[in-house]
């Protein structure tokens, strides 16, 4: 059996085989969705299931899921929520292939003290967004020179 779709679980279709219980997914508040939407589609977060209505603001929730398992549920913001320059949230997205997130976002990753290989930018809304990888799990990359 597959495991549960969001999607599934959202619109009340039947599912079968593992759920979602104790799965931790952030609700992050937006002041524009069809932008933040836009930032995460970059990131391989989509609309799924029969959440595919148009972008607009008679669509005030949006899931959104990637073809990893990973789930984020975007909401509008309420006045005075998100202040320019103050936004307190931060999300982190752990993806094996940082390299490719590098070339979509054009950033500088780095290999932290703490063990991460990973670059950090903002989403519209200025929520700080991690994209990261444990650097004891990277694939070594091969130059020209050194493959093998």
């Amino acid at each position: 059996m597959g495991a549960t779709d969001m999607s599934q679980i959202a619109s009340g279709e039947p599912t079968s085989g593992p759920t979602l219980s104790g799965c931790l997914i952030a609700i992050l508040p937006c002041n524009d969705l069809d932008a933040s939407e836009r930032f995460y589609n970059r990131l391989g977060f989509v609309r799924s299931g029969n959440r595919t209505s148009t972008p607009g603001p008679s669509d005030p929730y949006r899931i959104l899921s990637n073809d990893r398992g990973g789930h984020l549920h975007l909401t509008d913001a309420v006045e005075g929520w998100l202040v320019p320059g103050r936004n307190p949230f931060g999300l982190y997205f752990y993806v094996e292939d940082v390299d490719a997130m590098v070339r979509e976002f054009q950033k500088q990753p780095e290999d932290k003290p703490w063990g991460m290989y990973e670059f950090a930018m903002s989403d519209p809304d200025e929520t700080l967004v991690r994209v990261g990888w444990p650097s004891r799990l990277r694939r070594p990359r091969w130059s020209g020179s050194n493959v093998p």
